[in-house]
């Protein structure tokens, strides 16, 4: 479910109530440990956490690079943890600690789906947020592309 919301606050407001409580409060987790640097932001119809492409405009769309991101899903709601997906280590650790809350982890690529906040670990979400400055993950993005752009010439 993409939203056509233009600002967050729009888009928390078109919500049902009881999700928009629930995203407010993955919202409020995440700005509490959101590293200096990431741009909080609508984009790609979701409440983004991303790095301006004043720091880094290199990227393969033109697009801001996405660190996080909180979306209403038409089934379940998600928060998008783009930041440790490339990370085979943190994404390998993130895994296992939220195993270790003894809740049910619904995971993809990079999406932890949630029905309710209950079954949502946050203080592991802020963690895990708060685990990557911007100029750590821009460099890592670096190292992780510059493979590719060789391969391209």
């Amino acid at each position: 479910m993409k939203s056509k919301a233009q600002t967050i606050e729009e888009y928390i407001s078109s919500l049902p109530d009881d999700r928009a409580e629930q995203i407010a409060q993955v919202r409020k987790t995440i700005l509490e440990n959101l590293p200096d640097g990431y741009e909080e932001t609508m984009n790609w119809g979701m409440i983004t956490y991303q790095v301006p492409t004043s720091v880094y405009p290199d990227t393969y769309n033109k697009q801001p690079l996405l660190y996080a991101a909180l979306a209403s899903q038409k089934n379940h709601m998600a928060v998008y943890l783009s930041g440790i997906y490339t990370f085979e280590d943190r994404y390998t650790a993130f895994e296992a600690a939220y195993r270790a809350t003894g809740k049910r982890l619904d995971m993809g690529k990079s999406c932890v789906r949630f029905r309710k906040i209950e079954n949502l670990p946050l203080d592991l979400i802020g963690k895990t947020i708060a685990s990557l400055p911007m100029t750590d993950f821009v460099e890592h993005v670096k190292k992780v592309q510059s493979p590719r752009k060789s391969r391209a010439k």
